[in-house]
């Protein structure tokens, strides 16, 4: 009974996810016209920050245990997550058009801000067993995330995409419900479909490693695949690099706060690993200004070889 029970669970959050994330782009779409801000400014703040919901939650949380080593392989897991399979994925179903402004500033952005969590963590001569992150450094990430925040919304820009319907009282209705079933819905797929695994036998430690990965970030995987979908290409990535901009900065900034930790190594290699991949990014955003169903495919065999490998280590 209780397997069905899992069963049916995780079917109904699947159905959440995708008809969440199908009213969340098509109403923040109107809301961007409304306010006149471009759907990449939208993906960037406000449907980045609701799909950045689990992972706050996650992250917060494991803080608030003292759990800050947790907290932080979460968020750069997410991220890694994030680059490779859902915007690998999402562009080998559908080619990502790229605009220069998207590029350097916030690529770029992104790029620096990983960068700067690695100085942070481990200096300039990598990791022992000394390193940390205080609460100062915590407020900083924060701090730079708001300013960065501001900014987006206080420069005047080209809108670049348009939609022919404006905002109504119902568009912010439904970019509420939208936002509210994606975030049950991926957590409802986190904890019923680790209840299934490890009915089959799967280690907590791969259940962690994969279900908790995916199942945090399925609300950036269905708004950006439906935002591509609907050639919403400045909301489909844009959601990703303001997703991964809030874990970076805000997420890891409020738990350095509120519980200053000592950093594990095994966080080495996984920020490095996130550099790599955010380089990756950049290049391939700037050839030929898409990143294309080729390059999609390679972001994504990369991360399975990466899991295979954690699988095997």
């Amino acid at each position: 009974m209780i397997l069905l029970v899992d069963i049916f669970l995780v079917i109904l959050s699947i159905i959440m996810l995708w008809k969440g994330a199908d009213w969340l782009v098509d109403s923040a779409a109107e809301i961007a016209h409304s306010l006149n801000i471009s759907d990449l400014i939208i993906g960037l703040t406000v449907v980045a920050f609701g799909t950045s919901a689990p992972e706050f939650a996650v992250t917060i949380r494991a803080a608030i245990t003292s759990q800050t080593d947790i907290s932080i392989g979460n968020v750069i897991g997410s991220n890694i997550f994030n680059l490779g399979f859902i915007l690998g994925g999402t562009a080998m179903i559908r080619a990502i058009k790229i605009t220069p402004k998207l590029l350097y500033r916030d690529g770029l952005f992104l790029f620096l801000s990983t960068v700067l969590i690695y100085i942070l963590f481990f200096g300039f001569n990598g990791w022992d067993i000394n390193d940390n992150i205080v609460a100062v450094e915590g407020a900083l990430l924060f701090l730079i995330l708001v300013g960065y925040i501001f900014f987006l919304f206080f420069k005047k820009e080209t809108i670049e995409e348009t939609h022919p319907k404006s905002a109504n009282k119902e568009s912010y209705i439904f970019f509420f419900i939208g936002l509210v079933m994606i975030v049950v819905g991926g957590h409802l797929m986190v904890e019923h479909a680790s209840s299934l695994a490890r009915v089959f036998g799967v280690s907590d430690w791969v259940i962690a490693v994969t279900i908790v990965a995916a199942g945090t970030s399925a609300p950036e995987l269905a708004t950006s695949l439906t935002a591509a979908l609907k050639n919403k290409h400045g909301m489909a990535i844009g959601n990703l690099i303001g997703s991964d901009l809030f874990n970076l900065l805000g997420v890891l900034g409020l738990a350095g706060i509120i519980n200053p930790t000592l950093i594990q190594e095994d966080i080495h290699s996984s920020v490095t690993i996130l550099i790599i991949m955010v380089f990756m990014v950049l290049i391939m955003m700037r050839t030929g200004w898409k990143i294309s169903r080729l390059e999609g495919t390679i972001l994504v065999s990369l991360n399975l070889v990466r899991w295979y490998l954690d699988f095997s280590g």
